[in-house]
């Protein structure tokens, strides 16, 4: 099936409130393409951790209720294909989003998209996610959600975009 049905889904957080920052609830090729990520970062001299990788819709409500989210239904985190970091400047998380603007052409190189972006660097983008990443495009995201597609292994979110015209 997938990913999401075989692994997610059945793990026993599925419905947990607490933030998790498990990389084992990545897709695997999520999962690469964010330790390449963090690499490519410290090369650059950028020290990224793992802030959060699944969200269940039960923290998702509590997010919403909270003000810490826009969105009321999960996204990507609940499908194990998204990720939150977190840059350490001197040991110390840096809330700073505009300091995360070097993920945009680093996730280029790995196959993530950057919220920052959203893989469409040429449209003007009102929400910026700055620490967030995700290996799909916004345009599959729906699909995504309605569990009528999911990506595999060997996906690359670019050439799906420019497949579709989309740029």
């Amino acid at each position: 099936m997938s990913f999401y049905a075989d692994v997610i889904k059945k793990d026993p957080r599925f419905n947990s409130t607490a933030i998790i920052k498990d990389i084992s609830l990545l897709e695997p090729g999520t999962r690469v393409a964010v330790a390449k990520l963090i690499v490519l970062a410290h090369e650059a001299g950028h020290e990224l951790i793992v802030g959060e990788t699944f969200r269940s819709q039960a923290r998702q409500g509590e997010c919403y209720r909270n003000g810490a989210t826009q969105l009321k239904k999960v996204g990507c985190h609940g499908y194990g294909v998204a990720v939150d970091l977190q840059l350490l400047i001197n040991g110390k998380f840096d809330p700073n989003g505009e300091h995360y603007t070097f993920l945009q052409q680093m996730c280029r190189k790995v196959g993530l998209i950057s919220g920052i972006d959203w893989g469409t660097p040429a449209e003007h983008h009102s929400f910026h996610d700055w620490d967030h990443v995700q290996r799909i495009p916004v345009f599959r995201q729906n699909a995504l959600f309605a569990g009528t597609w999911y990506p595999d292994v060997n996906y690359d979110p670019y050439a799906d975009q420019t497949s579709h015209n989309i740029k």
